[in-house]
């Protein structure tokens, strides 16, 4: 297989490129402390070029040379930078943390905002609720708000194409949810008041699941999550923290589908997440 059909599979223009099955084969459930309290800082904060797979600088190369058909080694990874966090605004009153089933029983019958007007259905998540991976999205998308799960069109598709390429398995070893839990109409941008009436609702999710590793896709995910009016490239490339949980920034899938040079720079940040992710749990 040539290199073009091996990125192909990677970003979801082919046939699944599936991972070497030993990469992860002890994973989803056995919860390890953290090697660590912290992480000791890496100069650059991103994959050195022997950690980063050859195959991204081809994505939009007319012509590809031969690359070997197996699934790109993660080298041993070294500490990595920690960036700092904007001062916190104050933190808006919570409610009591809700059961599982109850949290999800309220997110169904929520009225807390216009969407609930013109939405099909809620969208609360998917995966699994202890997963040491947590994934959170924008928004859902139209055949997201018909189907009730998260991810699940074009763009779902690519995400999990890209997980499998680090060797996740989008049932067992991850959870998957969004800042909403409706649709807004036509897909448009969340609105300020959408994201507040919504945040409660993620911030139990969060409680519950207690992931070792958060994953934030999109401009409105990165900047609810770390209050910051930041832009993705400023925020990617570094080890944030969202109360207390180390957390990751890369584009959301609906924009790689648009822009496909960035979807070399988006591999760079799943080798990341994946090396950070080893260090937490001390491999």
């Amino acid at each position: 297989m040539n290199r073009r059909q091996l990125i192909g599979d990677v970003i979801g223009l082919g046939p699944h490129w599936l991972a070497r099955g030993n990469w992860f084969a002890d994973h989803p459930a056995r919860r390890l402390p953290p090697a660590a309290d912290t992480l000791a800082e890496e100069p650059a904060g991103m994959p050195t070029a022997a950690e980063t797979p050859p195959a991204p600088t081809a994505i939009s190369a007319p012509a590809a040379t031969q690359a070997s058909t197996s699934a790109p080694q993660l080298a041993a990874f070294e500490p990595v930078a920690e960036a700092k966090r904007p001062s916190p605004t104050p933190a808006m009153p919570t409610k009591p943390l809700l059961g599982w089933a109850e949290l999800e029983k309220a997110v169904a019958n929520c009225t807390g905002c216009r969407l609930c007007e013109t939405r099909t259905q809620t969208v609360f998540g998917r995966g699994n609720p202890q997963a040491r991976w947590l994934i959170i999205g924008e928004a859902p998308g139209e055949q997201e708000d018909r189907q009730g799960k998260p991810f699940v069109g074009r763009a779902g598709q690519l995400l999990d194409n890209m997980l499998a390429a680090i060797g996740l398995d989008t049932e067992r070893d991850v959870y998957i949810a969004n800042v909403l839990k409706c649709r807004p109409p036509g897909n448009r941008n969340p609105s300020g008041d959408e994201i507040v009436a919504c945040q409660d609702y993620l911030r139990q999710q969060i409680e519950h699941i207690r992931p070792t590793l958060i994953l934030a896709l999109g401009r409105f995910a990165a900047q609810t999550l770390l209050d910051s009016t930041d832009s993705i490239a400023r925020l990617r490339g570094k080890l944030h923290r969202y109360q207390g949980v180390p957390l990751i920034v890369s584009f959301h899938p609906a924009y790689l589908l648009r822009n496909l040079p960035d979807k070399a720079k988006s591999w760079q940040d799943l080798v990341f997440a994946r090396r950070t992710f080893r260090q937490l749990i001390g491999e």
